[in-house]
């Protein structure tokens, strides 16, 4: 005769078997009530008893199954985020360059090719198409997956740090990736663009001179680096995380790395992303991912500036540079991780276990069209760059 909990074994709720221990009890709350909603094509809410069996006509009786439901799920979620990414590199190669060309016909002081990154014209002008194709490329995603998803802001942004010491365990970190991560050429290509734009408009004013600059400046490093973690850390890893910590943290840095549709740049921006997720997750909220981002960019920076001294000792005050930010960075890390260690405070990704392996997950989501498209256009764009 079968016992209670026999029967209570064949029953599946692949919401209630998530591992919420890792985030506060709102952000729970809220994440359990967007995944349970039957309505939600997007949440992954397979519940049933293994043992029932369903009559489907044409084939019988056929029993429930997770990964079904599993794979059905993620087919929809990639849809909409390939869609997203087409909107992304769209903006950027083809629909901003329009723009400018259209309003370059107009008298405007603004121009470019399509099969370059620079920009020509005035200083006011260049600083004002490229803002404005930044924003649009990146919030028109945003905007789209928010429409889709329906994710509550509650969930999209996790607001509550619940371990300071993790914040600053993800800022080390991105120093040390961002210097190993630095040979040659790892910042990008249009960073160094527009600096060397600026430091040739006039001589006897130095870039830090020049408003536009700075105004620049500061609209990359800053605006440009929160509006990406928001796409990345917030519209599309909060949805892939009902899949598991590991499975988000993967697919949102090859994401992050593709877009930037350049060799040189990936493998840090993959690492740089990494970091993010996983400090976000482990910090419990997404000022750690806004501070990483933000690192990463004024390192870039940082080196783009020193790299175009004239200077004969620039080799040795940038090697000089890298070795100091690498060991501070590696000092904090080490003294945090014994720290943490000494107090017992562990903190660890949420766990997801299914019929489907994290491999078979990944491969999947990479079949779905336009998700898989959108990344071949990326590469294809990365090696056109290398080319020429």
């Amino acid at each position: 005769m079968k016992t209670a909990d026999d029967c209570e074994k064949t029953i599946i709720d692949v919401v209630e078997e998530f591992d919420y221990s890792t985030q506060n009890e709102v952000y729970n709350k809220s994440f359990r009530k967007w995944r349970k909603n039957k309505n939600n094509p997007f949440a992954f809410n397979f519940s049933a008893n293994t043992k029932e069996s369903v009559f489907i006509d044409g084939k019988g009786f056929v029993n429930n199954s997770p990964a079904v439901a599993e794979c059905e799920t993620i087919n929809r979620i990639f849809f909409i985020i390939g869609c997203a990414m087409l909107i992304w590199i769209t903006t950027e190669n083809i629909i901003g360059k329009i723009i400018i060309y259209i309003i370059g016909t107009v008298g405007i002081n603004v121009h470019t090719t399509f099969f370059s990154t620079a920009y020509y014209g005035g200083s006011i002008e260049i600083v004002s198409a490229l803002i404005a194709i930044a924003l649009i490329k990146i919030l028109i995603p945003v905007f789209y997956m928010r429409k889709k998803f329906r994710v509550p802001l509650k969930v999209e942004f996790m607001g509550t740090m619940n371990d300071s010491a993790e914040l600053i365990n993800a800022m080390a970190m991105a120093l040390m990736v961002c210097t190993i991560a630095n040979i040659p050429d790892a910042y990008s290509s249009s960073a160094k663009e527009i600096y060397d734009y600026f430091k040739s408009t006039d001589t006897d004013i130095s870039v830090w001179g020049q408003s536009e600059y700075v105004i620049y400046t500061i609209f990359d490093v800053v605006i440009i680096s929160v509006a990406s973690e928001i796409l990345f850390r917030g519209a599309i890893f909060s949805v892939l995380r009902q899949f598991g910590d590991i499975f988000a943290v993967i697919i949102t840095s090859v994401m992050s790395a593709l877009l930037t549709q350049d060799f040189r740049e990936m493998p840090a921006v993959f690492l740089i992303s990494a970091i993010a997720s996983v400090g976000m997750l482990k910090s419990g909220s997404v000022f750690t991912a806004f501070a990483v981002s933000i690192i990463y960019k004024m390192y870039q920076l940082s080196i783009v500036i020193i790299e175009t001294s004239t200077s004969e000792n620039m080799f040795i005050i940038r090697n000089l540079i890298m070795t100091g930010i690498f060991a501070v960075g590696s000092l904090a890390v080490i003294t945090i991780y014994f720290i943490k260690k000494k107090t017992d405070r562990q903190n660890h990704l949420a766990v997801y276990t299914s019929e489907i392996t994290l491999k078979e997950r990944i491969l999947y989501s990479f079949r779905v069209y336009p998700f898989w498209a959108v990344a071949v256009i990326c590469v294809i764009a990365g090696i056109i760059k290398i080319v020429y």
